[in-house]
């Protein structure tokens, strides 16, 4: 993926990404975020890639099959802070570019699917202070009407995580 994508704004997102702020849980697809604007090129490389069409997502973005039958979900999001959040920085153990933990956070809460939640607690139940402290500075400046979920989510991944 990383040669495929080389020059493309993206970050590993979803189960896979994870992985860098708790552990590592099972996930059956690969998600990929891309620069909404970085769309056509991406997906003529993973075409080139011998990576097969599956379906257009009920989110913008695209369903692939790799040469290997992994799931590929390739998303197109136009968050308006996409651009500060696939600025290169954080790698995961395999060495994919993940979005630092504001930036999940924030995707996460957007999205705010069943699985999503459920992240969001385990990571923030687990991250440090000074990561809490970013996570709701990013928060507090970019999706506002937020905050106060967002400490809800704190809270119970503390409880949860730390039984604090």
């Amino acid at each position: 993926m990383r040669t495929i994508l080389k020059g493309i704004r993206w970050a590993v997102v979803g189960g896979v990404a994870t992985r860098a702020y708790m552990p590592e849980r099972m996930t059956r697809d690969f998600d990929i975020l891309v620069h909404h604007e970085d769309s056509d090129i991406a997906l003529a490389r993973l075409k080139e890639a011998g990576y097969q069409l599956a379906a257009e997502l009920s989110i913008p973005g695209y369903m692939f099959y790799a040469p290997d039958g992994t799931e590929v979900d390739l998303l197109l999001l136009p968050f308006p802070w996409i651009e500060e959040a696939l600025q290169p920085g954080r790698t995961d153990a395999a060495g994919y570019p993940v979005l630092d933990l504001p930036y999940l956070v924030l995707m996460k809460m957007e999205t705010s699917r069943t699985q999503d939640l459920a992240d969001l607690s385990k990571m923030l139940g687990l991250a440090t202070e000074e990561d809490l402290r970013l996570v709701r500075e990013t928060v507090a400046r970019l999706m506002p009407d937020a905050a106060e979920d967002l400490e809800s989510v704190i809270h119970l991944g503390g409880l949860e995580m730390n039984g604090t």
